[in-house]
């Protein structure tokens, strides 16, 4: 079944603010509570992390019904990506080095920002070309 477009944007928005905060204050706790966030989406697809429950109780009733549906296997994929880059700021924050921590926390930073501003998901796009690859592999 397919989901609302806005609901993956929307969680990208409330990801990068996170990410930004933990960049500037530095904190473990925060970057724990965003690589949650991301292992419940990747886990329970978006809809069941707790962006997309915040988006569907309170944003999108508010905004109307979507008009864009995408498939829930990218976004779930790119949620994955992130429990991937967060895990690994974690590590870096939590026992070091720090500019581990900097780095992935950057990363998975410029991937929410590049979906939350202008709707390009990287983790999305690698989930189509890991499909292509393998499709033609088999």
């Amino acid at each position: 079944m397919d989901i609302d477009a806005r609901g993956p944007r929307f969680g990208a928005a409330v990801t990068t603010v996170v990410l930004a905060a933990v960049l500037i204050t530095g904190s473990v706790w925060l970057l724990a509570w965003q690589t949650l966030a991301f292992a419940l989406g990747a886990a329970g697809g978006v809809g069941r992390s707790p962006y997309g429950l915040l988006f569907r109780a309170v944003v999108r009733p508010r905004i109307g019904p979507p008009t864009e549906f995408e498939a829930p296997e990218p976004p779930r994929f790119a949620q994955a990506v992130g429990l991937a880059f967060a895990a690994l700021g974690l590590v870096g924050y939590g026992i070091g080095p720090e500019w581990l921590g900097l780095a992935a926390t950057g990363a998975a930073l410029a991937a929410a920002f590049l979906n939350a501003t202008f709707g390009y998901c990287l983790g999305c796009e690698m989930y189509l070309l890991v499909r292509r690859v393998t499709v033609r592999a088999e």
